[in-house]
């Protein structure tokens, strides 16, 4: 029998309606599990549950319960086949992503999901994600190997790469898309895996965990006709280290000498602005167009085709990992970890 440990942070999913007021509110687990009788059926499948107390709203997450659910993870690593997370949907793709950088070498799958309306709800679409989670967390291919051994996100019929992930819509159950990246996994009838896509750690390594983080960090998001005063109230920010800049199309900013002067003293001053497109399709090709070259002459670096939730996360644990070390950190931001960018060779 396979066994997968559920960690519930809360979120929509573990949502019920009261019955006095007829408003949604946070179900303890006993009542959540009453909802979904299915997961404790005998079966191929074990499913245990480690519950956040009190429940989180997925707008409040950060590093702080990053580092709880990773270390839930690795301290019942040995026990469990895989892993799913309830989480909130608004936050999800910043989590997942974090997850993804935090459990270096994993070698089992942590699924992350949750619903668009809740488990207490006629028509929730919370029973299908979490049911088809676990079948995912707890699958293997012939071999007795995890068929998708990383850190993933399972929305309505689509398994996601979590650190390529967007949430993309707010009301239909399709709340999540990967725009830079196949899907890993598509669930019908039958859930149909793409092995060839899938990130695999080196197994011979051990599970190395990563929990320091630095979120003196910022976006700044360029736009036609912004102020030198906004770009320099960012950019001059007490303890900045890290910036993402979104840019227009494949990384390109205004010629404005202002802003190449202040980005050149942020980069001098030792901040490490990353170029991030706008757009959530495509890649940054820093020098493809005369527009982004003062980008490069003030020592901004290509963020690639990342998303920002992916690059913030992991930003803030190069940051957190060398608070020294700007060098290393840039170096880092410029490769591919575990699947999150795309280099062309």
């Amino acid at each position: 029998m396979s066994k997968v440990l559920l960690i519930s942070t809360g979120g929509t999913i573990t949502m019920v309606r009261d019955k006095a007021s007829g408003a949604l509110v946070p179900a303890d687990m006993e009542t959540f599990k009453a909802y979904m009788p299915e997961l404790f059926l005998a079966g191929e499948i074990q499913v245990d549950i480690e519950a956040f107390t009190p429940q989180i709203d997925s707008s409040d997450i950060g590093p702080q319960i990053w580092e709880q659910v990773a270390r839930m993870v690795v301290s019942h690593y040995d026990e469990y086949d895989g892993f799913v997370v309830l989480h909130g949907t608004d936050t999800m793709s910043y989590s997942a992503s974090a997850l993804s950088f935090m459990l270096e070498n994993l070698s089992k799958p942590v699924v992350f999901t949750g619903s668009q309306l809740p488990v207490g709800v006629l028509r929730s679409d919370a029973k299908e994600n979490l049911l088809t989670a676990i079948e995912i967390a707890a699958a293997k291919d012939e071999d007795g190997n995890a068929i998708v051994p990383e850190v993933t996100i399972f929305f309505e019929d689509r398994l996601f790469r979590a650190n390529r992930t967007t949430k993309r819509n707010a009301e239909h159950f399709s709340a999540f898309n990967s725009y830079n990246y196949p899907a890993l996994a598509k669930a019908g009838v039958h859930i149909t895996y793409q092995p060839h896509l899938v990130h695999y750690s080196d197994l011979s390594q051990p599970l190395r965990l990563h929990t320091k983080f630095d979120t003196n960090v910022a976006v700044l998001k360029l736009f036609p006709g912004i102020q030198p005063a906004v770009v320099r109230a960012v950019l001059r920010t007490r303890g900045l280290k890290g910036v993402v800049l979104e840019t227009f199309g494949a990384g390109n900013a205004p010629s404005d000498k202002w802003l190449y002067r202040e980005l050149k003293a942020a980069v001098e001053k030792g901040i490490i602005i990353v170029n991030k497109t706008q757009c959530n399709t495509g890649s940054v090709e820093m020098g493809l167009y005369a527009v982004s070259l003062n980008l490069m002459k003030a020592g901004v670096i290509s963020g690639y085709d990342i998303t920002t939730e992916a690059l913030l996360t992991k930003m803030m644990l190069l940051l957190g990992e060398n608070p020294d070390d700007t060098a290393i950190v840039r170096r880092l931001l410029g490769e591919d970890l575990c699947g999150e960018i795309t280099i062309d060779k």
